[in-house]
């Protein structure tokens, strides 16, 4: 397949009318003959026939038709190779003047080389032409489509004829292909078909139509006045300015943003879209009806958070379930399913053999189960166990999109469980997403096969589990398996009721937490790893105080609390490891199972945090205090130091720099002494228990509302900008103190004064404009790489390959690992032989 150009006589054979005038509709309201709404050019109206192939509404596809221009116009969208051309061809013998037979090389100024067949960059204009000696004419191009040769204006008839002159061998050597260049002029135009610029009927039966169709009358009419002006003799100046407005016309069809010509309008003042408007943008027909278009049998709604259904179903609201359907199609086998599906009231539409699709109501409804039969289809209502695919944009890679099996449930929200939000990046705080019920087999065994969330526990970015217990999931775990939990029988069996576990609890009397926990884990578990709460090094960590030293074997936790790193979202070793050893469907069940689990056991232990959990007793305040004003004074002895020039130099920095680098050193050190005061204060909270177990928080943000919030920044340096010399004009010129530089010195209970309030506002404003800059910013670059790296393929011999079979890799990856098949990118098969 290649493109090129459109030649008259081409254009002619593919046109079936001749448009002769700008009236589209007679008093009738029947389109008129020779006009742009010629019933020859297809049929948008139901009931009637085109008159040309005679397809009724939906059968014919459309027919071209074409005018002639009464004076050629040039074409807006080639402006640039027609520039290029003039520029070559000599004036007097119309042949190209120097055709190079080098290969192009870069351009001196830019240094860029030049693109595939690009002309100009490859040949240089001489002074005379080398076939007839005439002195070449400088050639001017001014925007939009004018052309002048030394200050003498071309017109499109002039250009034209030189561009006839060329000779076909010429255009060879200088990579011109598709067609002649004198195409590039325009004497025909060709008309669109009506179905692909329709009009649409207003309430009032007043006919609306398409900004394509405004436009071909405005050419038409102006075409035809032109033609009438000529054959009546009409001055040049009227000629000249008629033949603009052609023109004119002509390039705002094609492309209503062009530099330098006004907007092409409605009356009502909108901009008329054009052909390139059509096409580009988010909105035009590549993005906005190829790629990504809105469609049928999907629904979208809010979400919120469910977590006893599992992670590989969605809560569908009643509403939802009742309109969106799945085909079922009648045989011998089913007729009685179907008729069931009849009596309560669950079909909603039904398609006869000859296609015809028949709304069920209690009207018809008897009439439709006497004449049903095999052949026939029936849309039945989504229900319980239906395969649908869950999606959240921005889609920006493949787990944005995966298969959740449906629970019908009453309310208007879709409901998620929410160990599934990390794929999606999904929160309840008024996100939406979609739901589409598959209308295939093939994609409901597709979507289960490959789509099923258990199937993508594992990041395809990392290796690691994606999916795991979060929040007051892991911090309930973590509390079960603390050392001192004991539990009775009638308690254990009473938490995995509340839990919605079904399981066999062994005869015993009594359950320690650790066992609890086991009951659930398969038995070919084998592992060791330290927790998040352990701080020990590897070779202390066996007498962790804090029982940070996990063991499992054959499925029982020896020692060790379980915390984030053991089944948490991107850290469970835990979650891999049974993923890896027994398999997906184990992995997704014990994720449910856990998650519920670690709840139930919070909803029986409670689970609270005020703020007296952040109060310090007068002699640790006093301490704190102390720190901070220590730091201060230490920071006020580096200043001094500065301006004294007795500072010591950092190596490769400026004196200025290493004050900086040193101040905000011995600030930082003084935020980390207090941090481990508190730890050691309120180490019985809850909120402590969040950080330690990984489920939420750190002992940093704890400092920072119980004694001290300490630096903030801008681009990772102190607060400098602002005044000149000063931050704000409450303190002294050129103050290098950490309070006018940024420095908090309270924690978020005690209150804030007013300058802290402000530096503490600069440094979240920061954040939140650093965010939004880089999700546009990364969203442009994600849909530019997509677009990259679309046609590129994994061969079976391990090679990455595009379309042309060029290779752009020998191994895939370059170390040939699906990371989704590996443990965080390596791969560790040999724990897993045995």
């Amino acid at each position: 397949m290649a493109f090129g150009l459109l030649s008259p006589e081409t254009i002619k054979s593919i046109a079936r009318v001749r448009v002769v005038t700008s009236d589209l509709y007679d008093a009738d309201g029947y389109p008129v003959e020779g006009g742009v709404m010629d019933p020859r050019l297809g049929v948008i109206d139901p009931g009637l026939y085109c008159r040309t192939c005679g397809g009724g509404i939906g059968e014919c596809n459309g027919h071209f038709g074409y005018m002639e221009l009464a004076k050629p116009v040039i074409h807006v969208l080639y402006t640039k190779t027609i520039y290029t051309l003039l520029k070559m061809t000599c004036p007097k013998c119309n042949r190209i003047t120097v055709i190079s037979s080098k290969p192009a090389k870069e351009d001196e100024k830019t240094k860029a080389k030049p693109k595939k067949g690009d002309i100009s960059k490859s040949i240089t204009t001489p002074v005379k032409c080398p076939h007839c000696g005439e002195p070449q004419k400088k050639i001017n191009f001014v925007k939009p489509y004018t052309f002048y040769e030394d200050k003498k204006e071309l017109d499109p008839l002039m250009i034209r004829e030189r561009f006839e002159k060329i000779p076909d061998e010429d255009l060879k050597k200088v990579g011109f292909r598709g067609g002649r260049p004198e195409w590039l002029i325009l004497t025909l135009f060709l008309i669109p078909p009506v179905t692909m610029r329709p009009s649409i009927t207003l309430e009032g039966g007043e006919r609306s139509e398409d900004d394509l169709t405004h436009k071909l009358v405005d050419i038409v009419r102006i075409n035809q006045s032109l033609k009438e002006n000529i054959d009546i003799g009409a001055p040049d100046f009227i000629l000249n300015d008629l033949w603009e407005l052609v023109q004119y016309h002509v390039a705002t069809y094609f492309d209503n943003e062009l530099t330098g010509v006004p907007l092409a309008r409605h009356r009502s003042g909108r901009p008329l879209k054009g052909l390139v408007q059509r096409l580009k943008a988010k909105e035009g027909r590549i993005r906005g009806n190829l790629l990504g278009k809105r469609v049928n049998f999907s629904s979208r709604t809010v979400i919120s958070p469910d977590p006893m259904i599992s992670i590989n179903e969605v809560g569908v609201p009643e509403q939802v379930a009742q309109e969106l359907t799945i085909p079922e199609y009648v045989n011998k086998n089913n007729m009685a399913y179907i008729k069931k599906l009849f009596r309560d009231n669950k079909v909603n539409y039904v398609i006869r053999p000859d296609e015809r699709r028949i709304k069920v109501t209690e009207e018809n409804k008897k009439d439709i189960l006497e004449n049903i039969d095999v052949g026939w289809q029936v849309e039945r209502q989504l229900r319980d166990g239906d395969i649908t695919i869950f999606n959240r944009q921005p889609s920006l890679h493949r787990i944005s999109i995966m298969g959740h099996y449906v629970r019908v449930m009453p309310h208007k929200t879709f409901r998620l469980n929410p160990s599934v939000c990390p794929p999606y990046n999904a929160d309840f705080d008024g996100d939406e997403m979609n739901l589409h019920a598959l209308q295939t087999e093939e994609a409901r065994v597709e979507a289960t096969l490959l789509m099923d969330v258990k199937n993508n526990l594992i990041s395809p970015k990392f290796g690691g589990p994606i999916i795991g217990l979060d929040l007051d999931q892991i911090s309930g775990i973590y509390l079960l398996t603390a050392d001192d939990v004991v539990m009775t029988r009638e308690e254990t069996a009473q938490l995995f009721a509340d839990a919605g576990i079904d399981i066999e609890i062994p005869k015993k009397e009594t359950f320690t937490g650790k066992e609890i926990f086991s009951l659930l884990l398969p038995k070919e578990i084998n592992m060791e790893f330290i927790a998040n709460c352990c701080k020990c090094d590897d070779k202390g960590a066996h007498e962790c105080p804090k029982d940070g030293y996990v063991v499992i074997k054959n499925g029982q936790l020896v020692s060790g609390r379980i915390d984030s790193k053991a089944v948490g979202a991107f850290k469970g070793k835990l979650i891999l490891r049974i993923q890896r050893t027994v398999d997906n469907e184990t992995a997704k069940r014990l994720i449910d199972e856990y998650g519920r689990l670690g709840v139930a056991y919070l909803m029986r232990r409670g689970f609270s945090i005020g703020v007296s959990d952040l109060d310090l007793s007068p002699e640790v305040s006093r301490e704190v205090k102390k720190k901070v004003e220590n730091a201060e004074k230490e920071t006020e002895e580096l200043i001094k130091k500065f301006n004294e020039g007795t500072l010591n130099i950092l190596p490769g920095m400026t004196k200025s720099e290493s004050l900086e680098a040193q101040v905000m050193n011995t600030l930082a050190s003084a935020v980390s002494s207090v941090s481990d005061l508190v730890a050691e204060t309120i180490k019985d909270s809850d909120i402590i228990i969040m950080a330690e177990s990984g489920a939420k928080g750190s002992m940093i943000n704890t400092t920072q509302m119980t004694a001290v919030v300490g630096q903030e920044t801008i681009l990772g340096k102190r607060i400098m900008g602002g005044y000149l010399h000063r931050t704000l004009p409450h303190f002294r010129k050129n103050d290098l103190s950490p309070l006018s530089h940024g420095f908090v010195s309270r924690g978020f209970k005690d209150g804030l004064t007013p300058f802290e309030v402000f530096w503490n506002i600069m440094n979240g404003r920061e954040g939140l404009m650093d965010k939004s800059l880089r999700t546009r910013k990364s969203g442009y670059m994600q849909r530019r790489l997509v677009n990259a790296l679309q046609d590129l393929k994994v061969f079976r011999d391990g090679s990455v390959r595009n379309t042309h079979g060029s290779i752009v890799q020998f191994f895939a990856g370059e170390d040939g690992i699906d990371p989704t098949k590996s443990d965080w990118g390596e791969l560790n098969w040999k724990e897993y032989v045995a």
